[in-house]
């Protein structure tokens, strides 16, 4: 199953947050993935175990990954074949390198690296504080060179966007260009989804989903703390 992004028309649920906004492709197996991921209280699905959830969480986010690094820009090259002759190919452009919101966030790190083996991985961790309820940003550890690369920012679940807002903001505070930042997804709310647009009309987002109710149990019972 390869990935792909749908094509956003006035019809399209994305349509309304722009451009940069975009929706990997649906089929039936990309939804039996979110249906199984949503099935909390496996209504259909009785028999997810922890194992299980977390091979079919591993599906989706390899294809959201897969998706989000077609957005990161090519250049073209020529390669020699076995044979001696000569083909035009193409190549990423120096520069790439991902950072994930601590924890859920670090769910989608394997597939990051199970498509770019030698890729560096940052890491941000945002906490709500205890008194104001406000995300506050308690840690950060980036690439010395940040600032120069395109940033694949991976975070699954996206309700209000504030988590995402704080993040982006310490990744612009370390000089990281709007525009170089994609937003790995794998689903998100209208509401958090107009936020991060408002917020950021730059930087690309892609998700699988865009619906009213986040599943909001992913990082627990991905990890198995629920």
């Amino acid at each position: 199953m390869s990935a792909q992004c749908e094509k956003v028309n006035s019809t399209s649920p994305a349509y309304e947050f722009g451009p940069k906004l975009k929706l990997l492709r649906s089929n039936d197996q990309v939804r039996e993935l979110q249906t199984i991921l949503r099935d909390n209280v496996r209504t259909v699905h009785r028999n997810t175990s922890r194992t299980d959830f977390k091979f079919y969480a591993d599906r989706l986010i390899r294809l959201v990954i897969e998706e989000s690094l077609n957005q990161l820009p090519f250049d073209t090259c020529m390669v020699m074949t076995p044979t001696g002759n000569y083909y035009k190919g193409t190549k990423y452009q120096r520069g790439n390198c991902g950072v994930s919101i601590v924890r859920s966030g670090e769910a989608m790190e394997q597939g990051l690296r199970d498509c770019c083996r030698s890729i560096r991985i940052g890491k941000i961790l945002v906490e709500s504080d205890s008194d104001t309820h406000e995300a506050r940003v308690v840690y950060a550890k980036f690439p010395h060179d940040i600032a120069d690369r395109k940033v694949l920012l991976m975070y699954p679940i996206m309700s209000t966007g504030n988590t995402v807002i704080k993040a982006v903001n310490v990744l612009k505070e370390h000089r990281v260009a709007e525009d170089n930042i994609i937003l790995s997804n794998l689903f998100t709310t209208p509401i958090a989804a107009q936020t991060i647009t408002t917020a950021f009309p730059l930087m690309t987002i892609l998700t699988s989903e865009l619906y009213h109710i986040a599943p909001n149990h992913f990082g627990q019972k991905y990890f198995g703390t629920d």
